[in-house]
This record gives structure tokens, sequence and C-alpha cells, in this order.
């Protein structure tokens, strides 16, 4: 008789939750209906006021598949009415948006989500993929479980091998699997486009192109254009990542190829899916909670509605508050275990020292980096650990942050970094993201 190990019995007995396991690459397949998008188009059909939310990264964000497929969803259906809400950040992946989905697509009451995170979670685990993309289904599905849910693969030139073997790359085969438990249909754009690559119609990146010219040619920009303009072929990405207008379209056939295999799929109840979670340790308890007055100390002061940075980042940031000199603090409780703070990165950001329950970090964490030529949306790790009370308190260091690893961007690095733009040591919270509860 064979005796099951100990963590095999407690499993087996329901005191420990097995993980699920990775069953390696998913066939590629343009469209899996599974139970479809049945409550979003029996509103369509009966010509309602629909809201569609798109929630992703920047090819999503970027014009393209994103309004083509509300415009043909608007034109396909003239007596309906379909709302979009861009819901996409560029350079973000799931994990930050299993805290932010609720700010900035669920208020919005969508009838359908798209989810779109296969390229920026190309490099992350599957367990990892699982708890935030599982995070997101739960979540929306909790606040109403008849909305419908859209998974959305795109590809890259990086995943273009994996495609023409016929197979999703490593992120969207996770992707498959929490989809097959959930029921949520998918749509991947890697078969399409590698149909034309294979058949010698589509070229996926301007690398071919740019390696034809000269670095030293004085026209050489130029001459490029001339080189695409003359090729026959579809252009799908310069960067073989961000599509061109022709890249998208391509992507927008395979949204209507997926409509159309959906299109008498009926209304159904999502709820029933939520009995079980595929992953216990999901991330649909992840939140946001803004940054308080109480909780600064120092010459803190909130940007104007007028300042540039709330213009362009305020409708996913909410108010950001803004750190003018070393010493400022930032500081508060939570009860739970995982914490990190939303705000911004920036040519002018300092550099912060982070104390959690006592313990300072051995240096001060910049928020800076190589891409700061301008500010973006970023996210500051805090902690990850043990659930409990822990205490945290993130000061500005008085001292700024090396400039050097964005030099090669510029094109006179010695006279700009030593500008004002290039000077500071600011600091742009908004949001705790939390996976817990604040402690007053």
């Amino acid at each position: 008789m064979r005796f099951l190990s100990l963590a095999a019995c407690l499993v087996a007995c329901g005191f420990l939750h097995a993980v699920p396991t990775y069953n390696g690459p998913v066939k590629a397949q343009e469209v899996r209906a599974r139970e479809g998008v049945g409550n979003f188009l029996t509103k369509l059909k009966a010509g309602k006021t629909v809201t569609v939310a798109y929630l992703g990264g920047s090819i999503t964000a970027m014009n393209g598949w994103r309004n083509m497929t509300t415009k043909w969803l608007q034109a396909a259906n003239t007596n309906a009415t379909v709302k979009e809400v861009h819901a996409s950040i560029g350079g973000t992946g799931s994990d930050l948006g299993a805290f932010r989905v609720g700010h900035d697509a669920l208020r919005h009451k969508p009838d359908l989500l798209f989810v779109e995170f296969a390229t920026n979670d190309s490099g992350r685990k599957p367990e990892d993929i699982w708890r935030s993309m599982e995070g997101i289904v739960r979540r929306t599905w909790k606040q109403d479980s008849q909305t419908d849910i859209v998974f959305v693969y795109t590809i890259t030139i990086a995943m273009t091998n994996d495609y023409l073997n016929g197979m999703c790359n490593r992120s969207a085969s996770a992707m498959e699997q929490l989809a097959d438990h959930y029921g949520i249909p998918s749509i991947c754009f890697g078969p399409l486009v590698t149909k034309y690559l294979a058949a010698n119609k589509l070229v996926m990146s301007a690398k071919q192109y740019e390696n034809a010219v000269s670095k030293d040619d004085l026209d050489r920009e130029k001459k490029i254009k001339e080189l695409i303009a003359n090729d026959p072929r579809i252009l799908f990405a310069r960067d073989g990542v961000h599509p061109s207008e022709k890249g998208h379209q391509l992507y927008l056939i395979s949204v209507a190829n997926g409509f159309r295999e959906m299109w008498h799929a009926p209304a159904v109840n999502h709820a029933r899916h939520l009995a079980k979670p595929f992953i216990e340790d999901n991330l649909e308890a992840a939140k946001m909670v803004p940054v308080r007055p109480e909780m600064l100390y120092g010459s803190w002061r909130k940007l104007a509605e007028n300042d540039s940075k709330m213009k362009s980042f305020s409708n996913r940031t909410g108010d950001i508050w803004y750190a003018r000199e070393p010493g400022d603090t930032l500081t508060f409780k939570f009860k739970g275990k995982c914490c990190k703070i939303y705000d911004l990165l920036g040519p002018d950001g300092g550099q912060l020292w982070i104390t959690v329950d006592g313990v300072r970090t051995k240096r001060p964490v910049p928020r800076f980096d190589s891409y700061c030529t301008s500010h973006r949306i970023a996210t500051l790790g805090i902690y990850d650990g043990k659930d409990g009370v822990h205490e945290v308190q993130i000061e500005v260091d008085k001292n700024e942050p090396s400039r050097q690893s964005v030099a090669f961007r510029l094109q006179n690095p010695d006279s700009e970094l030593s500008s004002p733009k290039y000077r500071g040591t600011k600091f742009w919270p908004s949001q705790i993201l939390l996976i817990g509860d604040l402690v007053q």
C-alpha cells in the first residue's frame, strides 16, 4: 500500500490548496467562444445603450483596434449606442490592472470588458499571471455577474515563432487555462498575423529597411520611409510591437470574426463561476485607496486641476500630491500583506527612504529611470509579505538621483542634464495600492 505525503493528504482533506499546474503551450486559435458575450449582445441587438471598457497596455491605449472595435460595433448596430471606456496604460500588465480595474473600468459599469495583457505579461510566471488576471475577473463579476469579459491576445515579433508553430506564447497559454475555468471567450490576434507573414504578405518590423540604409546617411529616415512605401507587403509594426494602422486593421478582422462566432450566444449569469477560484491567493481583494492630507507631513501640495500632469494622468490617478522639499514624509498604517504606491516618475523626480515596521531601506529608491525624458505613471513597491498590521514611512531624500541613465536619449546630454528640467527631488503619490485595509 502506498502512503500519500503529508502535503498530499492535507490537500486531499482540504487543509491546503493545490496550486494549478501550467500545462504548457496551448494551440493557437483565433476565436474560442466558450460562453460568449450573450449579455452584451442581447442589449446591443435590442438597440440599448451599451458600455465597452478596454483594460490593457500600450497596444490598446494607442489609437487602433480599441477605437476601431467601438466604431465597428456602432456601425454594425446603428439602433444601439456604444460608449467606450479607455482604461489602458502603456507599459503596464495585469499585476497593476488588478488594482486599477475598479477605478479605471468598473466604476463606469461596463457591459463588456476587454482584457489585453498577453504582451506585457509575457515575462511573468503563469502563477503570477493567474493571480492578477483572476483578480480582474472575480472583481468584475462580484460587481456585476452579467458583465461579459473577453481576453484578447496581441502578438509581437518576439512571439512569431510560437505562432508560426501553431501555438500561443506562454502568457496567452496561461490565460487560456484561466479562460477555460471561467468560460471566458478569447480572441487571439496571432493566427491571422502569422498567416500573412507565412504567405510573405507581411513584415513584422521595419528592421530590414533600417538595416538597408546607412546610419550616417543624412536622408536616412526619408529613404527608410520610401523602402516601406514601395514594399507591397504590410508593415505590421515598425518596432515589431505597436501595430501600424494596417496591423490594427488585421486585429479588427479577428475581433469581427470573434463576434460573428459568438453572435447567437445566450445571455448567462456568470455568478456560478465564483464558487471555486482557480488559484486561491488571487488578487480579487486588490484595491486603490487615495492618499489623504492627514498622511502628509512637510511642505506638500495637491496639484492644481490645470497642472499639465493632472491633465495627463488624473483620469487614472485621481488627485495627485507632490512633495516639494527634502524631508517631506508620507506616513500610514495598513493591515494586509501587500502595499504599493501609485505615483509618477519624471525627469525632476527625487529619491525616497522607505521604512516599514521600523526597518529602513539600505539605500534611497529613485523616482527616475532611463525613460524619464517626460513624466509617466508608475508603482513604488513598499511591502509584500506576511499578513498583519504594518507601519509605513516614506521620506524624500535631500540628494537627487543620478540622471546619467537617460543621457543616451538626449541630443545634448551635458547641457540638457544641467537644465532645470532634470533637477529636483519631487515625489508625486496619488493612491495606495493595497491587498488589505488602512488602519486609522
